[in-house]
């Protein structure tokens, strides 16, 4: 007796039912994408106890045809594609034409539409798939669907639903993606009664990020556009000082669809290399727009996830357009302002005016807040001796006797003096000159102090400016040990007492396999019986008195990656000699080391953040200082 046969059509589509609904917010993501393929430019979307009771999604948008609103609901039955070379060419958001089939088989659905402006149309009624009711009735222009009891007949999925307040999580995140995805579109989310979101749909970006996630995250954005043969990107990415715990605040849209993508995602971490702190993530609305057929979003049940026929030109391509744009901000912070006022859940998008350079915005600049670049002045230095709790005034004898001074231990090869044994040397320390072309100049600055031995302070016409010395020092550093482990074999010397370090037995037998890399970056290791290695030779430049630890890091580095990359083991290797040689906390510094400092900071190719992400500058305009002293209201 034959035992394979062919599934009842309504056992089938709660299969499938298994891929496509997940969850309450699968339903709101298939009705509302429909909804957007239907042209509407105002949906609403209304949901109770997190989507289990109920879920309405109301458009204005085309509607269906009559005739067409029972073969909606059949499984595969779709408008959008008719032939095998259309899965090549899809512009659409739905396709498959497995949603209504399968939200209709575990639920308890209406459908009211109407295709034209008559005040007629269709109305059916769909109970676990088995069709109940099929009616006209009056109805505006558009379609509506209310989704009743979500799995009611399939307990067995029912009870792996979370808490409503998780339900409710999801479905808003994705009505926020939507709302970035299409500005244009008025976007309403109600939730018991309560609006959750609101936007204008006036197609503009900045005001549904502001609604979303509050006006000082949309003033911290900075616009991008950019395009080459192959790809077309737009939106916002934030200005390092903003940053979240975790990525949900990263968004890639391609073709007006919201996706998750890894390759994407690295490409904007990758860009905000040394900007960012540990563990810290920028707020990113980006959209892509490309050819249908270089993109492949046929992979995914839920059409989150696509794959592209030119990803090594994409991640490139995304990666240097926000990079460009970073490099052409004067990325120095001001204090953190609490927004004063509802900090409740409800987002309701606002009218206001961010009061952006027009004229500069497609150029990548940013928004109000920046510093105004001065035209350049000639930094110098006090004697080291001298006190300094004021700088000279700039036209004063002491000022110029000051500069010849400074000039003249520069040519005798003036050294500072050290500090914990770490020496600051403008010379070694200094980055190359003139840092990248484009990249904005460092305010000029006039020294007027230190505090706590920590933060120097620093002016300028705009306001006032702390200084994290250990930070700058950092970064200097950093710049010039990337260079140098760049060029390792011009500057590894032997060593009369060779470094050993030891290591458990299995770290060793991996350690054997890797000393290559290694010697890529200047450093001779090698076995020397048992779990012992040698440290044959070095770069000269290793900082002092700190080379062991160095290695003895360097080497848990190479031991805990899988892949190791020579870019990366340079960079490791950089930071960690920057730390070790830099300058720290609480050290005084004399007025001429701190001059000097800035200096070489203004040099640097990116001279806002240490290489940890930290910020090195904090600004206050002079507008800050007057508020709080009340001198304006």
């Amino acid at each position: 007796m034959a035992k394979i046969h062919v599934l009842d059509e309504h056992i089938a589509n709660q299969i499938a039912a298994g891929e496509v609904v997940e969850r309450p917010a699968s339903v709101v993501k298939e009705l509302v994408e429909n909804a957007i393929d239907a042209g509407s430019t105002k949906i609403e979307v209304v949901i109770e106890e997190g989507g289990l009771q109920s879920i309405r999604v109301m458009d204005n948008g085309s509607g269906i045809e009559p005739d067409d609103c029972e073969a909606a609901f059949y499984r595969h039955a779709t408008s959008k594609i008719s032939n095998g070379r259309d899965l090549f060419n899809i512009t659409s958001l739905g396709f498959r034409g497995e949603a209504l089939a399968s939200i209709a088989a575990v639920s308890k659905l209406t459908l009211t539409t109407s295709s034209n402006e008559d005040g007629l149309g269709r109305k059916l009624v769909i109970e676990g798939g088995k069709l109940i009711g099929n009616e006209d009735t009056a109805s505006s222009r558009g379609t509506s669907f209310v989704v009743k009891e979500l799995f009611y007949n399939t307990p067995a999925r029912l009870k792996y639903m979370k808490t409503i307040q998780t339900e409710l999580g999801h479905i808003s995140d994705y009505m926020y993606r939507i709302a970035l995805s299409h500005p244009e579109i008025g976007i309403i989310l109600r939730h018991n009664e309560n609006t959750l979101l609101q936007t204008v749909g006036n197609g503009d970006l900045l005001q549904v990020i502001a609604a979303i996630y509050g006006t000082q995250a949309a003033k911290a954005m900075l616009p991008l556009q950019v395009e080459d043969n192959d790809f077309s990107l737009q939106g916002y990415v934030s200005r390092p000082e903003w940053t979240r715990s975790n990525r949900n605040g990263i968004s890639t849209i391609v073709n007006g669809r919201y996706i998750r993508s890894y390759g994407l995602n690295q490409a904007i971490m990758r860009a905000y290399h040394t900007l960012l702190p540990i563990n810290r993530y920028p707020l990113a609305i980006l959209s892509l727009t490309m050819h249908p057929s270089i993109v492949d979003v046929n992979v995914h049940p839920a059409k989150l996830e696509v794959r592209f026929s030119k990803e090594n030109e994409l991640y490139p391509f995304v990666e240097q357009a926000i990079y460009a744009v970073l490099r052409q901000q004067v990325l120095i912070p001001q204090p953190v302002k609490h927004p004063i006022g509802n900090t409740g859940s409800s987002f309701i998008q606002e009218q206001f005016r961010f009061m952006k350079d027009q004229s500069s915005a497609s150029a990548g600049q940013g928004l109000s807040g920046q510093v105004e670049r001065l035209p350049a002045k000639p930094l110098a230095s006090m004697n080291s001796g001298s006190e300094w709790a004021v700088r000279p005034d700039v036209s004063s004898p002491m000022r110029e006797r000051n500069d010849q001074n400074y000039g003249a231990n520069k040519e005798m090869g003036y050294r500072p003096s050290e500090v914990k044994n770490k020496p600051f040397n403008p010379e070694v320390y200094a980055a190359p000159a003139g840092g990248s072309p484009e990249l904005p100049p460092f305010p000029e600055l006039t020294l007027i102090g230190q505090h706590h031995g920590t933060y120097l302070i620093a002016q300028n016409e705009d306001g006032l400016y702390l200084i994290d010395q250990h930070a700058a020092h950092e970064r200097i550093n950093y710049e010039f040990y990337y260079e140098q482990f760049g060029r390792p074999d011009d500057a590894s010397q032997e060593l009369l007492l060779p470094i050993t370090l030891e290591f458990t037995p299995s770290e060793s037998e991996q350690l054997k396999q890797k000393l290559n890399w290694f010697e890529q970056v200047g450093v001779y290791l090698e076995p020397f019986g048992g779990q012992t290695f040698r440290v044959r030779s070095h770069p000269y430049w290793f900082p002092k008195g700190e080379e062991q630890e160095i290695i003895e890091e360097m080497a848990e580095w190479v031991l805990s990656e899988r892949m190791i990359d020579l870019a990366k083991l340079r960079e490791k290797s950089s930071v960690l000699c920057s730390c070790k040689a830099s300058i720290k906390a609480n050290q005084r510094l004399t007025a001429l080391e701190s001059d000097t400092l800035l200096e070489r900071l203004a040099a640097c190719k990116q001279p806002y953040t240490c290489p940890h992400g930290r910020p090195i500058v904090i600004s206050f305009s002079t507008y800050d200082l007057e508020k709080l002293f009340k001198r304006v209201m």
